[in-house]
């Protein structure tokens, strides 16, 4: 510690010098609006490139966990096309245009993600360029991700289901009942599944799925698996606690799903008159 103290005084007329010209360059900054706003502008892209960095790294270390994920989607996709494609024969139809026409589908990275607080949400590097609007839905490699909320030009930011403001419309495939999935605001492994009655005999295992009811997620996409089934003693409903297919901790690429007949549906159930009372 005294060595310490002895450099300090050994240097001190350099420190001295040194802290003066931090002040005056906070004075600079402080009282002229062009240095001030050219070091503010200067000091995010410093931060906006350190994120960066830090994503990267991220990123590296994640390559086998995503390329395992990547191979085992891609398992699941031939398979999906295998079976739609022995459905086809069966039927006599050689296209699935009205699949193909009704889902776009866009790949894009996320810069940003949080899952500690009440209200989180991802943030991804395509926007309104790209033709990312408000409200379409967004899917991870395992599961659902969240709806978007605002875009701009290059980026948009993504209302994550780990928010207790988003709702999402859940089917249980086993049973074939609807639900609704809203996350409780406490593990970011977990989400609830509210609205199933009490006759349905929901068990440990069972597959929750989109229903597709809203026309912004396809139907039949993995949400997760029930974990835990609680009955309250005259309660109407279940308290369904679900395990997340998607891990939010290691959320690398993500895809927007564009609904090319979202509003073709939409205004159609705006145009349905009023019932008379």
């Amino acid at each position: 510690m005294g060595r310490i103290f002895l450099f300090i005084y050994h240097y001190r007329a350099f420190f001295t010098f040194l802290l003066l010209e931090l002040f005056c360059s906070w004075l600079i900054i402080q009282n002229n609006q062009y240095q001030g706003a050219r070091f503010f502008n200067s000091s995010n892209s410093f931060v906006a490139a350190v994120n960066g960095l830090s994503q990267d790294v991220h990123d590296y270390f994640m390559l086998r966990e995503v390329n395992q994920v990547l191979a085992e989607e891609n398992t699941k996709l031939r398979d999906e096309i295998e079976r739609r494609n022995q459905l086809l024969q069966a039927s006599g139809v050689t296209t699935d245009s009205a699949i193909i026409k009704r889902f776009d589908f866009v790949t894009a990275k996320v810069v940003n993600n949080s899952v500690d607080h009440a209200t989180n949400f991802v943030t991804i590097n395509k926007g309104y360029e790209e033709g990312i609007k408000s409200g379409m839905a967004v899917l991870g490699p395992l599961g659902v991700v969240g709806k978007v909320k605002i875009t701009s030009k290059h980026f948009s930011v993504v209302t994550s289901i780990l928010n207790i403001d988003i709702m999402v419309s859940g089917l249980m495939k086993r049973t074939g009942y609807y639900g609704t999935i809203q996350w409780s605001g406490r593990s970011s492994d977990f989400i609830d599944f509210k609205y199933i009655p009490r006759h349905v005999k929901p068990v440990k295992g069972d597959t929750i799925v989109t229903s597709g009811y809203s026309g912004i997620f396809p139907e039949g996409i993995l949400i997760g698996t029930i974990d835990e089934v609680t009955l309250r003693e005259e309660a109407p409903f279940y308290d369904l606690k679900v395990k997340l297919a998607q891990d939010f901790r290691k959320l690398s690429y993500v895809s927007v799903i564009k609904s090319n007949l979202l509003n073709e549906l939409d205004s159609l159930e705006m145009n349905i008159p009023k019932m008379k009372q």
